[in-house]
């Protein structure tokens, strides 16, 4: 149970920063950054007992990569969503008032970007933090928060830089994107964290 509730505390503490930095007034332009560091304090923080995931498509990784059990990987995925959403409750009522837009990015370029760095951000997490080779290493949430703030930067206006299911799920309840838009999030997402743990596995032979 300690360690769903590690990934509900990440989860929300991730999509409340979202939603606070993006939603005026909020950091403007260095709200990529307020996210990626926010990640990476999540991690340092609840590495040790859960894995850090805060994010379905690495719960997805790290299970095709055996550091997962199946039994954890639904739980995971509930206790990731319910963070989501509650975060989002919690932005609602801290922005009351607020002009909400919804993002309506263009299907294909969106598709791309969701895929290319989450696979990115799911393909450093196997490496820093799953990985044998790396086991101990002091820099693992650095590498971590970096990959998503600069995934944030260079894709956000295009497809919003979600990078995450559950992530996907906040953004969709705060109003910042459409409902309707919500699958390309989950393919993109998922699929992008599946390729990664193919490539670990092969390039890293583990």
């Amino acid at each position: 149970m300690q360690k769903y509730l590690v990934e509900f505390v990440g989860t929300f503490f991730l999509v409340l920063t979202i939603g606070l930095a993006v939603i005026e007034p909020g950091a403007g332009a260095l709200a990529p950054l307020a996210i990626g560091a926010v990640l990476m304090v999540m991690v340092y923080a609840g590495g040790h007992i859960s894995g850090a995931h805060y994010n379905p498509a690495v719960t997805l990784a790290v299970f095709m990569r055996g550091k997962c059990d199946a039994k954890d990987v639904v739980p995971y995925w509930v206790s990731q969503v319910a963070g989501a959403l509650a975060a989002a409750l919690i932005v609602k009522y801290l922005k009351a008032g607020a002009v909400v837009v919804a993002g309506s990015p263009e299907v294909g370029p969106a598709l791309v970007a969701e895929v290319l760095f989450t696979f990115a951000l799911v393909y450093v997490v196997l490496n820093v933090a799953a990985s044998p080779d790396n086991e101990g290493n002091s820099f693992y949430g650095l590498a971590i928060g970096f990959t998503l703030m600069v995934g944030a930067f260079a894709v956000g206006g295009i497809s919003g830089g979600v990078f995450n299911p559950a992530v996907a799920v906040g953004v969709s309840s705060m109003g910042l994107s459409s409902w309707g838009n919500i699958w390309i999030f989950l393919v993109a997402n998922l699929g992008g964290g599946a390729a990664a743990a193919i490539l670990y596995k092969y390039v890293d032979g583990q």
